[in-house]
């Protein structure tokens, strides 16, 4: 395998800080070959955008549609493996609303960078990411990704996703901080998948992780708080949740919608400021989950805005829902809304879990989550499972 080593030129754009340097790593892109890797030396790459016009969109009701916008980086028709020293000394800045967008690449990594610096296109349509995937298999590891550019006027009101996935895309997104966007965290249209653990997903204003259209998702392990809502599953897409931290998130924590299916088993859903889990559809629509052995807790802080302020919101009727060896406590304006009062059956409960800390949500010695989850889900050691991120196979 041919490897490209880049050294900084210390060329100046406008673009950017005049403290900064940078290359033209597109023509490096453009020069590699299918299968190169590239390593990118300490300091700042920008780059001047370029238009992008697209005749399918992501987001749109219909999929064939024009839509205009700018690209920053691009890596099309071949795989590459962008790999720098770390986040914090590699720099990409953007300057588009497509910040680094793969097309037609089948097998390529990113890994150890910022990615930063991207400008909101103005087509509503649009679905602007700090990395954008569209018929593309990419490794996403151990990067920075933040867009929280300035907008005086908030049109179109969508902004700037971390990751968005597309068209058929598969990602794995693993040990990242995804921080400050201007939309979605991660976002999964037309057929995408993903499987996405280990990230810290933080501030943004749409879902924390949006799953969609007929996306699928693994989602094991991750921090999501300071969006509009944490993680969702929303028209005929699938995902799997587990052991996930979703907190201090302003209106719903989980939300399962339209046709989708979700299993939600071993999570933390606490803080949120409406309602903490929320099976939500229409009365023609039809959702199916399995929720086990999470602890949904202290949620309804805030005026009701989506939902209401409690733990359980079951709010679709005529859907297959599962609900089992939760404990769902402390909300504040009761645990259930629109069903029964589960405490008590099927294993569910109602106490103080006990949590380390206040963004620990490891479980203090005396804790009654402790081996009373579900019995037929098992910790690593083979005990009975913990009820809340502690337990189950996914634990760590």
């Amino acid at each position: 395998m041919k490897l490209t080593f880049i050294s900084l030129l210390t060329i100046f754009l406008s673009t950017i800080n005049s403290n900064a340097q940078t290359t033209d790593l597109q023509i490096l892109i453009n020069n590699a070959k299918d299968g190169d890797t590239i390593f990118l030396d300490d300091g700042v790459y920008s780059v001047i955008p370029s238009d992008y016009i697209e005749n399918e969109c992501g987001n749109c009701r219909k999929h064939e549609t024009i839509v205009y916008g700018t690209k920053g980086f691009l890596v099309e028709n071949k795989s590459l493996h962008i790999i720098g020293t770390s986040p914090e000394k590699v720099v990409i800045i953007t300057n588009a609303g497509y910040g680094l967008l793969f097309l037609n690449s089948k097998n390529s990594t990113i890994s150890n960078v910022t990615i930063t610096g991207g400008v909101r296109d103005t087509s509503g349509d649009a679905t602007n990411g700090g990395i954008v995937l569209k018929y593309s298999h990419v490794l996403i590891e151990n990067c920075v990704i933040s867009n929280d550019t300035v907008r005086f006027a908030n049109d179109p009101v969508v902004g700037i996703c971390g990751i968005v996935i597309r068209e058929g895309s598969f990602a794995l997104i693993r040990n990242n901080i995804i921080v400050r966007n201007t939309w979605d965290g991660i976002a999964l249209y037309r057929g995408a998948n993903a499987v996405i653990e280990d990230n810290i997903i933080q501030t943004g204003r749409g879902a924390g992780i949006g799953v969609t259209w007929n996306a699928n998702a693994l989602i094991v392990r991750n921090k999501v708080s300071g969006f509009w809502k944490g993680i969702g599953t929303f028209g005929n897409s699938k995902a799997e949740v587990y052991n996930n931290a979703v907190f201090d998130n302003l209106g719903w924590g989980i939300v399962i919608s339209g046709n989708s299916e979700m299993q939600l088993i071993n999570n933390v859903i606490t803080r949120n400021g409406n309602c903490g889990v929320a099976p939500w559809t229409s009365d023609s629509a039809h959702v199916k989950a399995v929720i086990v052995n999470n602890i949904i807790t202290l949620n309804g802080w805030r005026d009701e805005w989506v939902c209401p302020q409690v733990g359980y919101w079951m709010n679709a009727p005529g859907s297959d829902i599962t609900f089992k060896y939760n404990n769902v406590w402390g909300n504040y304006h009761g645990e259930y809304r629109n069903t029964d009062n589960l405490t008590g059956e099927s294993g569910n409960i109602s106490v103080d879990p006990l949590f380390n800390s206040d963004y620990d949500f490891g479980l203090q010695l005396n804790s009654k989550m402790k081996y009373s989850g579900d019995p037929n889900i098992k910790n690593m050691d083979n005990s009975r499972s913990n009820i809340g991120l502690t337990g189950g196979l996914y634990a760590k």
